[in-house]
This record gives structure tokens, sequence and C-alpha cells, in this order.
């Protein structure tokens, strides 16, 4: 449809993110799906406020819902790259080893990338992604280079690279490996440093704004609400608690999103 394309091409670089982001369909098939799932999710917003309100003047913000959810939605190749980036981090280190391990038990390059593709869930794609693209018939420097094109993470793609040279020049990979290798654990270092001196901070300041003041108001309100003669009903009650949780749940997903995916 004209409308799909139309919004497809407000968004150049969408091709190559959803290559990145291992989904495949092409643009205009992701802002139809998109479209789609924001039209349903409002109409579902809609019909369950106006369950508890009772006013048809909710349907009027149908249309400011769909906007919002297509433009939040829009971005979910965007999230789901972060993610393969993050569970690619956990695994590039020990992937990386086992190629150096393989390599010098004598096992063929071909066979390695098929045990590391066996071996390893989300590095294992894109090493499987090249055993498929040489056994249809591409060069494994074409396959490899291809790889690193729609490769999201920056370490597997310095990992790809060295691999890459060193077929080009018939240097030994298993050193060029070695020395990447150390410096993707340095810089994993780094940033489980940087994330330890963060966290103390981040503690105290959940267990300020989502423990104690919580707490502390809830105790409140219903100490100066007695003494007001002032009636809270339980509907008020639920929404605390519910905005609390919320709250809660949010600064936990901020600390466990900041740590670094390192698995030593």
């Amino acid at each position: 449809m004209q409308l799909y394309k139309t919004i497809a091409k407000r968004y150049p670089e969408l091709k190559a993110v959803l290559m990145r982001a291992n989904m495949a369909m092409n643009p205009e098939e992701y802002v139809k799906e998109t479209v789609f799932s924001a039209v349903f999710a409002s109409l579902a917003l809609v019909f369950i406020i106006f369950m508890f309100t009772k006013s048809f003047y909710v349907f009027l913000f149908f249309p400011i819902l769909v906007v919002v959810l297509f433009f939040y939605m829009v971005n979910r190749a965007y999230f789901r790259i972060k993610k393969l980036e993050k569970m690619i981090a956990r695994e590039v280190v020990f992937a990386g080893r086992f190629l150096i391990i393989e390599l010098e038990s004598g096992i063929p390059l071909y066979n390695t990338f098929e045990n590391i593709g066996f071996n390893y869930r989300y590095v294992g794609i894109y090493f499987s992604d090249i055993v498929e693209k040489v056994r249809l018939g591409t060069s494994i420097d074409d396959a490899i280079n291809d790889t690193i094109e729609i490769c999201p993470s920056d370490n597997l793609r310095k990992l790809l690279w060295q691999v890459l040279n060193s077929i080009n020049t018939g240097a030994n990979i298993g050193s060029a490996l070695n020395s990447v290798l150390e410096n993707i654990v340095r810089e994993q270092n780094i940033a489980m440093k940087e994330f330890g001196n963060k966290l103390n901070p981040m503690a105290m300041f959940y267990m300020m704004i989502a423990v104690i003041i919580p707490s502390l108001g809830v105790t409140m309100l219903i100490v100066f609400s007695s003494f007001m003669n002032i009636h809270i009903s339980l509907l008020i009650l639920i929404i605390l608690a519910l905005a609390i949780g919320f709250m809660q749940f949010m600064f936990l997903m901020m600390i466990k999103n900041s740590r670094p995916n390192v698995d030593f």
C-alpha cells in the first residue's frame, strides 16, 4: 500500500536496521505490522479506559494514542539490536577462545565456524550465516564481509575483521585473535568497575525514592486523613500501591539495564 511505502521512505536507514536486528522483513512490511499493532493496542487501551469511565470522550484520544504508540513501536527494531548486542557481549569472549582452540587443534576454519554456530546461541547466528553462505557458493571472504555489515556487535565485528584480515594476509589467526580478545576483556573489566562505582549511589537513591519516601508518604497520608476526617477509598489505595510498585520496577530495570552484559 502506498501509505506504508510513504512512511517507510521517512526512515531511509530502516532496511539496514532490520538486517542488523535479524528481522526477515522489508521496510514496508515492518511499517505495516507496526501500524496494525499501534491501532489494535490503542483500541484495547481506549476500551479498557471506557469500561472504567463510561465516557465516550475517551475515544477522542484514539488517534493520539495511535500516533504515540506507532512512534514507540517503530523503534522495536532498535530495541532488538540492543538486546542482540547485549547477548552477543556475553558470549563473544568465550566464542573467540573457542575459535582459537579449535584452529590450534588443526580443525579447518569452515568446520570451526560450524561448531561455533552449534554451541553459541547468539554469536552462533552469525557464524551459521557465514557457513550457510559458503555452502551456497559464496567465498568465505565475501561471506564474512557480508556478516560484518549486518552484525550489531562492535566486538564481534572486530573479531570477524581480524579473521578476515588474517585470511587475506596469511597471518596466524590465533595470535591476532588473542590480542583482540585481550582488548575486549580489558574493556569489559573497565565497564564492570564503572558499574561498581555507580551502584552504591544508585542503591541509596533507590532506598530513598522507592522505599522510604513511599512508605512514609502512605503512612502520613493515612494519619492526616484520619485526623482531618477525609475518606480514602480502596481505589485510591490500589492506585497508590500500583504507582509505588511501578516506580520500584522501573528503578530495578534501570539498575539491571545499566549493568554491563559480561559473564566471567
